[in-house]
């Protein structure tokens, strides 16, 4: 079936980065926008950027703008989420999400990976 499988959180000081990864499986990953999200305690999860299937278009929420860079190589099935400049308001389960419109989370969800930013 469709998995995802997310990679690289952890606990980073303020200012510090961190690399996600997201490997995908079951699924014709060439095929679908791949979406990445966040959720933290007593928020709605929030969709963060997205990048689509072939052309490598991105897009990326205001609160990360500048700071984050998504990618995806297709020969891998992999995509990645680059986070510079962490703040502690970017303390999230951070999901990988697969699906076929723009801007918009798909049906095919990873099973999260905390990252805590201490300030």
């Amino acid at each position: 079936q469709a998995q995802l499988v997310e990679s690289g959180g952890g606990l980073v000081q303020s200012g510090g980065s961190l690399r996600l990864s997201c490997v995908a499986s079951g699924f014709a990953f060439s095929d679908y926008t791949i979406n990445w999200a966040r959720q933290s305690p007593g928020q709605e999860r929030e969709l963060v950027a997205a990048v689509n299937t072939f052309s490598g278009i991105t897009n990326y929420a205001r609160s990360v703008r500048g700071r984050f860079t998504v990618s995806r190589d297709n020969a891998k099935n992999t995509a990645y989420l680059q986070m510079n400049n962490l703040q502690p308001e970017d303390t999230a389960v951070y999901y990988c999400n697969a699906g076929q419109e723009w801007w918009s989370l798909g049906d095919i969800w990873g099973q999260g990976t905390q990252v805590t930013v201490s300030s």
